[in-house]
């Protein structure tokens, strides 16, 4: 099989392996040289999906690193530091989460979190583990009852602590804990944040783009790190947060991520005889996945976020409304939602270079192709509506998704995000979840 690009398969295959080879930092892998030298907690999950491809230890001692910077809480921070924090803004300092009384001794991390997509990441291992059979196979489920308890606890810290009045959506305190960064989904919330004080910044991220106008503004940068030093000046005390953070919004999208890896760990559960952790789980993927059926804006058909500090509901044309084709759900509504999905706003529109989704549509007003999670690409977030509709049987979608991903992967440059009408990486170039990405497009039907 060949790419549009007559870039082969195998080709491919092994320059996205060097790719992660080039991030491997030994126990962790670094989301990207240069720009981003540290673990990031969902970037790991895909990490560790695409490892377990070529090479299962490796892919667990992934994991093993992300949970070892677990919180006593059960929460799983959205960054672990490497060694190296030269490079970075903000580091470990800025976090200020040295004294978190729930953040594990020796370990840096950052006092926020991202969706739970880790168990999905387990179940690839697990399963590869068994493909492979023998000592793969030894060490994968091993892995899995070593660490469930873990995995557990970090998803009953979001049913509780990000969902205390058991909506089935999960609170977030920081537009970074999406990883939606600076999605137009943000923009009301975000308009009513007032910083105070905030020490001088010297940032990172616009030296490693050509185009500075791909990344936040420097006003928006003063939000995130205003609602960072809230989170800090109650050591990112779980109940305390809620009374002082400017941001508090009801994730539809992590809420669906949830409901599904809920399920996932529940199945995992069952084949390690935990069967009451397997209904609770259950129960949680109910939950969270009526939460997000709740949400759903009567007149586009697309799931909705909830500003909890103006009581009102966010409608963006955003990637997030397909929240119910990751959670699951009502039969008819999924088909509804497939049908937008690859309709004339979103992958069918005119002029796309591959009909893959944008962040963004670009019919809404919002739409910035080059600006991050305002318009561009996104290759990890494909993976996942390919992995969804493989397992609602939905086969259309799913080779949709998968061809044109790895077309668009074929130019080799592995991009952070893709300019959705030439094509064009944008970015962090060597991005690794995207080099994971492409390792599990091309294995899933080997």
């Amino acid at each position: 099989m060949n790419t549009a690009t007559n870039v082969g398969i195998e080709e491919l295959r092994q320059s996205a392996i060097d790719v992660l080879k080039l991030n491997d930092l030994g126990t962790m892998t670094s989301a990207a040289p240069n720009l981003y030298p540290h673990m990031w907690s969902w970037d790991a999950a895909f990490v560790a999906i695409g490892l377990a491809r070529v090479n299962v230890p490796r892919a667990i001692t992934e994991l093993r690193t992300l949970l070892a910077a677990q919180w006593s809480t059960g929460m799983i921070p959205h960054i672990v530091f490497s060694e190296d924090s030269a490079g970075y803004f903000p580091g470990f300092d800025r976090w200020d989460t040295a004294s978190a009384a729930a953040r594990p001794a020796g370990v840096k991390s950052s006092g926020i979190c991202q969706p739970p997509v880790h168990a999905i990441a387990v179940r690839h291992i697990v399963d590869r583990g068994r493909e492979n059979g023998g000592a793969d196979q030894e060490a994968a489920e091993a892995f899995l009852r070593e660490t469930f308890d873990a995995w557990l606890a970090w998803h009953r810290w979001l049913a509780e602590v990000r969902d205390p009045e058991g909506v089935g959506l999960i609170e977030i305190h920081h537009g970074w804990e999406s990883g939606f960064d600076n999605s137009p989904r943000w923009d009301g919330p975000y308009a009513r944040v007032q910083p105070g004080p905030v020490p001088a910044f010297t940032r990172r991220d616009t030296l490693h783009v050509a185009d500075v106008s791909e990344r936040p503004d420097d006003a928006e940068y003063t939000k995130y790190l205003w609602l960072v030093q809230q989170m800090a000046s109650v050591n990112y005390d779980d109940k305390a947060v809620q009374g002082v953070v400017d941001f508090r919004v009801r994730d539809v999208f992590f809420s669906a991520i949830m409901a599904a890896s809920s399920d996932v760990l529940a199945g995992l559960a069952d084949e390690i005889g935990r069967t009451s952790d397997a209904e609770e789980l259950r129960g949680f993927a109910r939950r969270f996945r009526a939460g997000v059926a709740s949400t759903l804006d009567p007149a586009t058909g697309l799931a909705r976020d909830y500003d909890v500090l103006v009581d009102e509901w966010i409608s963006t044309d955003t990637v997030s409304g397909f929240a119910p084709l990751v959670s699951g759900g009502d039969r008819a509504v999924l088909a509804v939602q497939r049908n937008t999905l690859l309709g004339p706003d979103w992958m069918s529109y005119p002029g796309l270079r591959f009909p893959l989704p944008p962040s963004t549509s670009p019919s809404s007003p919002a739409f910035r192709p080059r600006t991050y999670w305002r318009g561009p690409v996104w290759p990890f977030l494909n993976l996942l509506l390919g992995w969804a509709s493989q397992r609602d049987g939905q086969s259309e979608i799913y080779e949709t998704l998968k061809t044109a991903s790895l077309r668009q992967l074929a130019d080799l440059k592995f991009g952070e995000y893709y300019e959705p009408f030439t094509g064009e990486p944008l970015g962090s170039l060597n991005q690794a979840w995207t080099a994971a990405a492409a390792l599990e497009w091309i294995g899933a039907d080997a």
